[in-house]
């Protein structure tokens, strides 16, 4: 029988979260009711919140006699972002459902986000339908509008409620017995601007019995494919797109965070690395650049999306910053450099062409790169060129053969 975990605070009446408990056993489903409340429960949790607190290092007399709500919701939540994933491990449930306001959804998301991906994950939020990026993160979590308040029931709420386990139910219940075969899994980064170059090396890998995952360079992609090289899920990069960096360093709004262009080093699978779309930087429209970059040049990739190019000095930023990372590895590490032009619009004759941009980029990574760690590999073309494509998969396929060997 699966097993359904129900995490939430139920120091009050607790009538929901019972409504759902009864609802999962009629479904057949087992359950294991978390509580995530300081108080004493309104009925016998399966894990009590002196468990959770105990598992941050807390006690929940303590928690509770300093009547801090703020103090009170980090110890749970680090306790319970603790506790969830080894009690899935243990067997103890198969999914996962909660419901929350602000203050509950904050608490619970982090330890949702704890557990593999693929296990059922349900969050019914007064805040899913707005910014859930803090929440979700690179995870699978499924927020679901409360559309009214969570406390209680009401013929709204019991809708939504009854929506939502209904959903869990059926990711544990139903099964598809057609799931595609197993392949090594490769992982690449695409923008718009290197999408013919990602295209005809996916062809390439997949060809060769390869499958591959593409993440669209904007942030959110890059940390989720970080996310899923941590978790051991990918067993070689086509890292082609690195153009979150240029956001990261100059102040973009497409930037990946600090990490980026770690995880391979840290895991050790083979990785080819390219400058694609590092002649950018992404904003918003035309409106909020900010003022200080009013001597940069512009190109409006649509009436919401303004692309900025990259200077000469914020190439040596973005080369110094690339070879950092870069040298983390300390095996299957390629460099690949096209260097007729880094996206669509840096080629000559198109508005983005910048060869002294290009040429400080370059320089950089050839001073910095230690070539003790990584190989580096010029060509005499654009990024987009089918000849680079070829190279850069079949580069990524001998890298792969050798770490098999």
């Amino acid at each position: 029988m699966k097993t359904i975990a129900i995490a939430g605070t139920f120091d009050t009446k607790g009538e929901e979260y019972l409504y759902i408990k009864r609802i999962a056993e009629e479904l057949g489903l087992g359950t294991l009711m978390i509580h995530t409340g300081v108080f004493e429960p309104s009925f016998a949790p399966d894990v009590s919140g002196r468990e959770v607190a105990s598992a941050a290092g807390m006690d929940i007399e303590e928690l509770a006699a300093r009547k801090d709500r703020a103090l009170a919701t980090e110890v749970l939540s680090k306790g319970l972002e603790k506790l969830v994933p080894r009690l899935y491990k243990e067997g103890k449930f198969d999914g996962i459902i909660s419901f929350g306001g602000t203050g509950g959804t904050s608490l619970v998301a982090p330890a949702m986000r704890a557990l593999p991906i693929g296990v059922p994950k349900v969050l019914v939020s007064t805040v899913a339908s707005g910014n859930t990026a803090p929440y979700v993160g690179t995870s699978d979590i499924i927020m679901i509008p409360s559309v009214v308040d969570v406390a209680g029931l009401n013929s709204i709420s019991t809708r939504i409620f009854t929506n939502a386990i209904f959903a869990v139910a059926g990711m544990l219940t139903f099964e598809h017995s057609h799931l595609p075969e197993k392949k090594s899994l490769i992982a690449a980064t695409m923008f718009g601007v290197t999408t013919p170059c990602v295209t005809a090396a996916r062809k390439h890998l997949e060809e060769r019995g390869y499958e591959v995952l593409v993440f669209h360079a904007t942030g959110i992609g890059g940390q989720s494919m970080e996310a899923l090289i941590e978790a051991g899920f990918i067993e070689g990069v086509l890292d082609l797109t690195t153009t979150e960096w240029a956001d990261e360093i100059i102040g973009g709004v497409l930037n990946a965070g600090p990490h980026r262009l770690e995880a391979a080093s840290r895991k050790r699978i083979p990785q080819v690395v390219s400058v694609g779309a590092l002649d950018m930087c992404n904003f918003g429209p035309a409106d909020t650049v900010p003022d200080r970059f009013k001597d940069h040049t512009f190109y409006q990739h649509n009436p919401t999306v303004t692309l900025m190019r990259t200077t000469v000095a914020e190439n040596e930023q973005i080369g110094r910053k690339l070879a950092e990372k870069l040298n983390l590895a300390e095996e299957s590490t390629v460099l690949m450099l096209p260097l007729r032009g880094i996206s669509a619009i840096d080629v000559e004759g198109q508005p983005f062409y910048g060869p002294e941009e290009d040429r400080m980029l370059f320089d950089t990574l050839r001073k910095q790169v230690d070539r003790s760690r990584v190989e580096v590999i010029e060509m005499d073309c654009a990024i987009n060129d089918p000849a680079f494509a070829e190279a850069a998969a079949h580069k990524l396929i001998e890298l792969l053969q050798a770490s098999y060997s």
